[in-house]
């Protein structure tokens, strides 16, 4: 068991660190300053979290794969692998669609693309601002270099460039003991819209966002040539998406807005498994989550007495024993919906 907090012990890493580069220069007095900064990184590597073990691929379709996670919470075992990396072999190169939680993982990311293609990394898609969606930039940037371009709505990047960006990589060094530490907040330097096409050679990226459905600034990316779309954490699969700062109704306008606007036929989630039913059994739990406290808004049900009718909703029983973290979650979710339906009552 570590003395340290992860705070604590971050800020004594990098005090190492600086004690290093000094170190460095009495040890090596009058050397260059190239070798005094190796020397310095050597101890910055030390104290990086450890390589992260190969993932499985799986293709989706002709274009598009998948490196794929069973896990949905971050955790020390995990090394913080908690969501899919997904990317698309297109002519022109490989394009990531969200980069994963770490520098480790995505250095794991780059490893098993290499497996699939000798093509370079030409861009990356950060579909929100949740870093298990995009602190794996970091890799992507030092692989294939500073003027990589990283794609993201602008409130997005206004979010990663803000709070959320070391927010999020402290979130990530506390849930996995440290095992993404040395992973830098790298944040999308390409601002995109809502119905913009991104050309690839021979392969159209038609970007969708439709208002807010899991965060204010989802953005979901339409692989037009294979009928596949990724939907980031808009869906998942066998997992409640995190509600905390989305909303029920604008899921379920989204959902409605991506069947109406793509002709995808395969939907590739954030978490857990691609396939053509995502939207409908994600939107069919949810329904079972939020329609009741709906009711019982109108109905004057406290939130307390609207928990049980969640539970006994029969669309929620249908999902709650093949749904990672149901349990300790249910209770949160079925909040946030009441409230929901409460500021939409009045």
């Amino acid at each position: 068991m570590s003395p340290f907090t992860p705070l604590s012990r971050r800020r004594w890493l990098l005090g190492a660190a600086a004690v290093g580069a000094t170190a460095a220069a009495e040890w090596l007095p009058g050397a260059p300053l190239a070798t005094l900064a190796r020397a310095a990184d050597g101890f910055k590597d030390f104290f990086e979290g450890s390589p992260v073990k190969d993932y499985p691929l799986r293709r989706i379709s002709e274009r598009v794969w998948m490196v794929w996670t069973p896990d949905g919470f971050p955790t020390p075992e995990n090394q913080g692998m908690m969501s899919n990396v997904v990317f698309v072999v297109t002519r022109d190169g490989v394009v990531v669609l969200d980069s994963g939680s770490s520098l480790q993982i995505g250095q794991m990311a780059i490893r098993r693309i290499k497996t699939v293609t000798d093509k370079p990394v030409i861009a990356v898609v950060n579909s929100h601002y949740h870093g298990d969606h995009w602190l794996g930039n970091h890799a992507f940037r030092d692989a294939f270099g500073e003027s990589l371009p990283i794609y993201a709505l602008p409130a997005c990047i206004d979010e990663i460039a803000g709070v959320q960006g070391n927010l999020w990589r402290s979130l990530l060094e506390r849930w996995t003991h440290g095992a993404t530490l040395g992973t830098q907040v790298v944040v999308p330097n390409r601002p995109v819209a809502h119905g913009q096409e991104l050309r690839f050679g021979d392969t159209t990226l038609r970007l969708h966002h439709y208002g807010v459905a899991h965060t204010p600034c989802d953005l979901s990316v339409e692989v037009v040539e294979d009928g596949v779309t990724y939907v980031g954490d808009v869906a998942m699969h066998r997992r409640i998406a995190n509600m905390d700062d989305g909303s029920y109704l604008g899921t379920f306008r989204y959902f409605d807005a991506l069947e109406k606007n793509t002709k995808s036929q395969v939907w590739v989630p954030g978490h857990g498994d691609a396939g053509p039913n995502l939207l409908r059994e994600n939107r069919e739990l949810f329904e079972g989550i939020y329609r009741p406290c709906e009711q019982a808004v109108k109905d004057g049900v406290a939130l307390e007495q609207a928990k049980a009718l969640v539970l006994a909703d029969p669309r929620v029983k249908k999902y709650a024993a093949v749904t990672q973290g149901f349990e300790s979650n249910i209770g949160k979710y079925t909040s946030l919906a009441y409230l929901e339906a409460e500021k939409e009552a009045f």
